[in-house]
């Protein structure tokens, strides 16, 4: 009978570390789920702000194409002066 009593004992107590050990686990559990939600929360904000960036990386492409670098910008300069000067030549033809 002694024997049966100790057994029970040591059932009981393995069976408190058990339920001691659960509990810390659940808590582990709601933590890691609170910081995944936050985590993820951080990433719709990451993934948007990447759409943005995306966005404007493309305004910028395009408006650059148009406007194009400091060497086509001065090319452009010069083809318009000498078509300001043609046109002024063909006036001053047209006038004489």
């Amino acid at each position: 009978m002694n024997n049966l009593f100790e057994i029970v004992v040591l059932l009981e107590e393995k069976l408190v570390k058990l339920l001691h050990k659960f509990n810390d686990l659940q808590n582990v559990n709601r933590e890691l789920m609170q910081q995944n939600k936050e985590l993820d929360q951080r990433l719709l904000q990451q993934v948007k702000l990447v759409h943005d960036l995306e966005k404007k990386h493309e305004s910028l492409r395009v408006a650059n194409a148009i406007v194009g670098s400091k060497e086509d910008k001065h090319l452009t300069k010069l083809k318009i002066n000498t078509l300001i000067r043609d046109i002024d030549k063909c006036i001053a033809q047209l006038s004489d």
